[in-house]
């Protein structure tokens, strides 16, 4: 197949982009490269450099495109609460300019990274699709508001979508991996205590109706999540779209990452206990029933994994 991937040259949508290609699809990368790095494109895919809004129907009209991929987005939870204006503006507005991209040119299939941060604070765990919706910050609302186009667009132009709603993101897959210039995710920040960029990590709390009293989150291998992608991709059906959510079933704790970041890379890694954070749940997890049941998909690599790979790719640029 021809697929345009956005953002392509992120974390993610690189790693996802790199198993396109070595399934034998042909793929474009289009990316603005605000967060993303030129060199995380894969060799065998094609970048174009720009933003949705631009050129999203320029690359698509009358190429031969069968589907697209999209991750192109802004993420961090904090900046959109301190700038909302940003995130409706590139998540939403860029997101809609490539809907209507895709119906003018004719392209029928989308696979939408989405976020289980649309449900905000569940009422139980772990979280059905079936919850309710009720994000807590811009960024989370600014992907429910896309999940909802892409029902409209199933519905009154026969677009075919998959949204994928997940939580925290781990690992790497041989030279693509996790750089961002702002490190907000729990696993690099732990890992650079072990290369020397940090002297200690901070938990957020220690005193949470857990078993070890720290948070517990869910967390994916990022190739389990690209396979995920790829399955979500061959399901698209004409005029449907469909959410599901995927995660591991269970979480793991803040002492439990630790642990076993301590393990992996033979650092004793420090790590100090501050107080909560305004707004913090104690469990985060999401349920794969519905994608295990209907695509088949199921986590295959645990924490020790993810941990391995994140850290020969901190170390070398290299993961297993």
């Amino acid at each position: 197949m021809k697929l345009l991937v956005t953002g392509g040259a992120g974390y993610i949508g690189s790693v996802v982009s790199d198993q396109l290609c070595t399934a034998g699809h042909e793929v474009v990368v289009l990316d603005d490269l605000s967060t993303g790095h030129r060199d995380a494109v894969p060799a065998g895919a094609r970048l174009v450099e720009g933003t949705l809004r631009d050129l999203a129907f320029e690359v698509l009209d009358g190429a031969g495109f069968d589907a697209v991929l999209h991750f192109a987005a802004r993420s961090l939870v904090g900046e959109s609460v301190e700038r909302p204006g940003l995130y409706w503006d590139k998540n939403l507005g860029e997101s809609l300019a490539l809907l209507d991209a895709m119906r003018r040119a004719g392209v029928s299939r989308i696979v939408f990274s989405s976020t289980a941060a649309t449900y905000g604070e569940p009422e139980s765990a772990p979280i059905l699709e079936t919850d309710p919706t009720r994000p807590t910050n811009p960024y989370g609302a600014s992907k429910l508001a896309i999940d909802t186009a892409l029902t409209e667009y199933a519905r009154l132009h026969g677009i075919g979508g998959v949204s994928l709603r997940y939580f925290n993101v781990a690992g790497a897959r041989g030279r693509f991996g996790e750089r961002h210039a702002t490190e907000t995710h729990l696993i690099p920040i732990v890992l650079q205590v072990a290369t020397g960029a940090r002297d200690k990590v901070f938990m957020h709390g220690d005193d949470y109706p857990t078993p070890d009293g720290t948070c517990v989150r869910d967390y994916i291998h990022v190739v389990d999540l690209g396979v995920a992608h790829l399955l979500a991709l061959e399901s698209c059906r004409p005029g449907v779209h469909k959410i599901f959510n995927l995660g591991n079933g269970a979480g793991f704790s803040v002492r439990e990452v630790i642990e076993v970041c301590r393990q992996v890379t033979g650092h004793p890694i420090p790590a100090e206990v501050g107080p909560r954070r305004a707004g913090d749940p104690a469990v985060l997890v999401a349920s794969s029933d519905r994608i295990r049941s209907e695509l088949g998909w199921k986590p295959e690599r645990d924490l020790r994994a993810m941990v391995a790979d994140a850290w020969a790719f901190a170390r070398h640029g290299l993961a297993s």
